[in-house]
């Protein structure tokens, strides 16, 4: 069976005076099929975050730039632009008077494998049809009181450390860097790229059922509505990207 691919993006400033989150997707210049999606959710007081997310996206592109496949792997790129990604952000903090740092989630597709990294509390979800395959864990306060046991998914909503991380780019510590990916990819295969200010509000299954019921444009237009419906005039930055694999007519 055939594969195609439809892939959206959605940004919205929610109710904040600044919108520090980026998200970007991009094409490798010289080999078709190589697919990279850079998003980051900002931090840092004044226009800090902002500059944290575009180094991110800068870096991202960079390396998509330079990657050569009978050199290098596509988990290899992801790696490679963390580790440059947060160095950038390391040393403008010497040459600004922020504290720059962001969170990053980072999707490659190459020749039908997909891969990932993150680091933060953005957020990879992968779907097969209406099933949760993967969620990537938050490097978070509440995250990690829930997985020990001490906090609901309902209570972490709420909890006044949500917003807490534990680990970011552009800290004075090694950041924390999970990575996966799966070697093929079918029909009704969807993954979702996004920051705490959409996914803060909808369930995994609420999640599935938009990706899987409609176009990657409408559904990623859907999620920012009810998002933007549900935080009541208290929203956070919201980015997202989608990528949607579908059955190809012949």
């Amino acid at each position: 069976m055939r594969v195609s691919v439809e892939t959206s993006v959605a940004r919205h400033i929610g109710d904040r005076k600044e919108q520090q989150d980026r998200v970007a997707i991009l094409t490798h210049p010289t080999h078709p099929g190589a697919l990279l999606i850079a998003l980051a959710d900002g931090m840092g007081g004044h226009s800090g975050g902002a500059m944290a997310a575009e180094q991110i996206v800068l870096a991202a592109q960079q390396n998509l730039e330079a990657f050569s496949p009978a050199t290098e792997q596509p988990g290899q790129l992801l790696n490679t632009l963390v580790q440059n990604a947060h160095s950038s952000i390391r040393l403008s903090r010497f040459t600004s008077e922020q504290d720059p740092h962001s969170t990053i989630v980072a999707f490659m597709l190459y020749r039908g494998r997909v891969c990932w990294v993150h680091c933060g509390d953005s957020r990879l979800y992968h779907f097969r049809n209406r099933r949760v395959i993967l969620r990537t864990k938050d490097h978070s306060l509440v995250g990690e009181l829930q997985r020990r046991g001490k906090l609901t998914a309902e209570e972490a909503l709420h909890h006044p450390q949500r917003n807490v991380l534990v680990s970011c780019l552009g800290g004075d510590r090694t950041p924390l860097i999970e990575a996966g990916g799966c070697d093929s990819v079918v029909a009704g295969d969807h993954f979702l790229l996004c920051s705490d200010g959409l996914w803060s509000f909808f369930s995994d299954e609420e999640l599935a059922d938009t990706l899987v019921s409609l176009p990657a444009g409408e559904a990623a237009q859907r999620l920012l509505d009810l998002a933007r419906k549900r935080s009541k005039g208290n929203g956070d930055n919201i980015a997202l990207a989608i990528v949607k694999f579908v059955s190809a007519e012949n």
